[in-house]
């Protein structure tokens, strides 16, 4: 009998399951608010900061460049972004002498519209049902991003260091009441109140900001005394000599910070659900991170491809819903509506494209509508984006989970609970008040 039991025990080595959980968690309704909150809170920053416009935007007849055009052209035009993008040798000379008609838009704007782009590029190559295909466009899109970013700190250094700031701010407070959430149903089947959640997150901003910036701030202090080397190298003839002499103190720091920024992108999920599980401060959210993706980095791959393959399913799942939910709320108004105000005032959809197009209306009224009913449709698109955010850290923590149950052997039920908190310093307090001594009875002898 204790042999059939054993045979049996195997089959729970098989944790990977558990991250098709993840869709039923990341669409409920209080990660959805939170992911929405601080959605909205990035896209006021964003608008905000964009009323400094300094994105040159070029007519299309303007500028010729090889490939095609990744990014929401505004206005019909081709951002500075996007001539970055396919041609940095042209960019420059674009940028530094623009034609006479070019126009110009917001740094929040060119990266909205290259994201938007760049989303419907993936959803399309998923539509394609070619996994490699899909694959590719991943990728491509990833390395795309990661050369966005270095456009806007480059050429627009103030500005990024702001808006993405705020960002950063706004997501690690989102991302730890998400984790949090997350961590309790996973591993006891409890359901937290949004206003606790939310109360966690903002007592451990400090470890959930710090968490992802600390091993870059590290990484950055390690490569100075190789900046300092190639600041001496630019000293006439003894430069280059001294250079290539002190090379090998440069090659012992680079293993370090190669390192630390292998962990840092692919631990940098894992960080939060981090302190959400163990209430971690900054350096053991980033070791047992760390500790994850050194000590079974296969495992971690798969999981995070599997959850990244499932997670745009879902997403492909839920553009569609919210496509049809337009296209119906669409129909019976255009039903009692007339051909003219409706074309005025409704946005096509594609279930590619959830935002769709509207023309200008004229008429005072007419525009009201239209801005009116683009807004709402703009809350639906919002709430699309706000499940990729919620599905992100949902997702994550449950990967954190299993990847804790694999390197530490910690249960998947065990998590950190504000009770026992209180109820160890409740017994703390009784605990001081039983050892202090009885007073004295004054009428003793």
């Amino acid at each position: 009998m204790v042999h059939e039991r054993e045979s049996l025990s195997p089959l729970k080595s098989f944790l990977f399951p558990h991250i098709f959980r993840s869709f039923r968690m990341a669409i409920q309704p209080s990660r959805l608010t939170i992911a929405f909150a601080a959605l909205l809170a990035i896209c006021l920053a964003g608008w905000i900061m964009d009323l400094s416009q300094t994105v040159v935007v070029f007519a299309q007849d303007q500028v010729a460049l090889p490939g095609g055009i990744a990014g929401r052209r505004p206005q019909g035009g081709i951002t500075e972004l996007n001539a970055y993008l396919r041609s940095p040798a042209q960019f420059r000379s674009l940028v530094d002498s623009p034609p006479s008609s070019h126009t110009k838009t917001g740094v929040f704007n060119a990266l909205g519209g290259f994201a938007d782009a760049e989303l419907q590029t993936v959803t399309t190559a998923l539509l394609s049902l070619d996994i490699r295909q899909f694959v590719r466009s991943l990728v491509n899109s990833i390395q795309r991003s990661a050369q966005a970013v270095i456009w806007a700190f480059t050429y627009h250094t103030l500005y990024s260091l702001i808006f993405f700031a705020v960002a950063l701010v706004v997501l690690s407070a989102a991302g730890g009441a998400i984790c949090r959430l997350t961590a309790l149903q996973f591993a006891s089947g409890t359901h937290q109140g949004l206003p606790n959640a939310c109360r966690f997150a903002r007592k451990r901003l400090a470890s959930l900001v710090a968490a992802p910036v600390g091993p870059l701030v590290i990484a950055f202090l390690l490569g100075l005394p190789i900046l300092l080397l190639g600041v001496i190298g630019n000293i006439p003839v003894a430069g280059e000599l001294l250079a290539g002499l002190l090379l090998p103190l440069a090659l012992l720091l680079a293993p370090f910070i190669a390192v630390i920024l292998i962990g840092e992108a692919a631990g940098l999920g894992l960080m939060f659900p981090a302190v959400a599980y163990e209430d971690s401060d900054f350096f053991d959210a980033v070791g047992r991170s760390f500790s994850s993706v050194y000590a079974k980095p296969w495992r971690l791959g798969f999981y995070t491809l599997l959850a990244t393959v499932y997670g745009a399913v879902c997403h492909l799942f839920v553009r569609l819903f919210a496509w049809v939910l337009l296209w119906v709320t669409g129909w019976f108004l255009q039903l009692g509506l007339s051909d003219a105000k409706s074309r005025a005032i409704w946005p096509g959809a594609h279930p590619a494209d959830v935002i769709g197009t509207v023309g200008a209306p004229q008429a005072w009224s007419l525009c009201a509508g239209a801005f009116l009913v683009r807004m709402w449709t703009f809350a639906i698109t919002g709430l699309t984006v706000a499940f990729l955010i919620s599905f992100y850290f949902t997702a994550n923590t449950v990967i954190y989970a299993l990847m804790r149950r694999h390197v530490d052997g910690t249960e998947l039920e065990e998590v950190y609970e504000v009770a026992d908190e209180d109820s160890r310093q409740e017994a703390g307090r009784v605990g001081m008040a039983s050892a202090s001594p009885e007073p004295a009875d004054a009428t003793s002898e």
